[in-house]
């Protein structure tokens, strides 16, 4: 029996003194989040993802705990890891519904998950209504949440600001694909992206070519009677869309392709050039187009 005694004493000590080893390695709550956030100060973003995933582990329900949690995301954000954005807001989001500041998190993960598809084609200067609308839409339903639940929130109106683009930004990808039936001539397909640009998404600068591709698939297709109702439409509401001539009709032959390429044959079009595409207007409807605008992440 005295030997089980002294095999558990020598136990405690040796937990005891891994304990005192992990302490003095990772220091008091306190410390470590000073120098979390002295390495935010200092825009080392890397190292303050390290101090707050430390505060994190061993503090887990510390004073600091809820507003590391915070910084955590923005400096997730600040590193590009969007994922662990998006990770680290749902679990706020769960772990803390009812705090002063969960409509931050609300807010960074809308932004994460737009940066999250954009970042993987920041370095070339591609167009961002081309690529899969799946994140816009992703980002629009989480901004939607933010006002939903606060509407109030001091990040309310960037996020309407931001759904706005994201809209826009859907109901051009509509454009582009109908564009891209034309080219494989299938107009009724290119036909209902038309009208659904025009019935689902009002207002935005992709209407005035929603109704240019409904006025020239139905023609293609020999539906008179359709093709001139979206004509009348868009000769009423956009006198000065470059598809209609000066008389108020519509140039069928606006935006077509002179000759094809070989090439433009062998790859059944893949590879044409831009301004081979027959409706954006863009430059004529849209006051943005063209400009960018540089996010800066705000702290919690």
């Amino acid at each position: 029996m005295r030997v089980f005694y002294a095999l558990l004493a020598a136990a405690l000590i040796v937990l005891s003194a891994c304990s005192s080893n992990e302490k003095a390695e990772t220091g008091s709550e306190q410390a470590i989040y000073n120098k979390a956030l002295a390495a935010l100060e200092r825009k080392n973003y890397t190292s303050a993802v390290e101090y707050l995933q430390l505060l994190e582990e061993h503090y887990p329900f510390g004073p600091y705990a809820e507003h590391a949690q915070l910084e955590l995301i923005y400096a997730y954000f600040k590193i590009s890891e969007y994922e662990s954005v998006i990770a680290a807001c749902d679990r706020f989001i769960r772990l803390h519904p009812q705090h002063s500041d969960v409509d931050y998190a609300f807010y960074m993960r809308g932004i994460a998950s737009f940066h999250n598809d954009t970042a993987l084609f920041s370095v070339l200067p591609t167009d961002v209504t081309r690529r899969d609308p799946g994140t816009a839409r992703e980002a629009f339903g989480y901004f939607a949440q933010l006002l939903a639940r606060y509407p109030d929130s001091i990040y309310a109106l960037d996020a309407q600001k931001r759904m706005i683009f994201l809209r826009n930004m859907l109901a051009r990808y509509e454009i582009h694909v109908a564009n891209y039936y034309f080219k494989r001539g299938a107009y009724l397909a290119a036909a209902n992206r038309g009208r659904y640009v025009v019935e689902n998404f009002q207002s935005t600068p992709a209407v005035p070519d929603g109704l240019a591709v409904m006025a020239q698939a139905y023609h293609l297709m020999e539906m008179v009677e359709l093709s001139q109702d979206a004509i009348k439409v868009l000769a009423t509401n956009y006198p000065d869309h470059p598809a209609l001539k000066a008389d108020g009709s519509f140039d069928h032959n606006f935006g077509k392709l002179e000759k094809r390429s070989w090439v433009s044959y062998v790859t059944l079009g893949l590879f044409d050039k831009d301004q081979t595409i027959a409706y954006d207007t863009r430059n004529i409807y849209d006051p943005f187009f063209g400009k960018t605008e540089a996010f800066e992440a705000p702290r919690p």
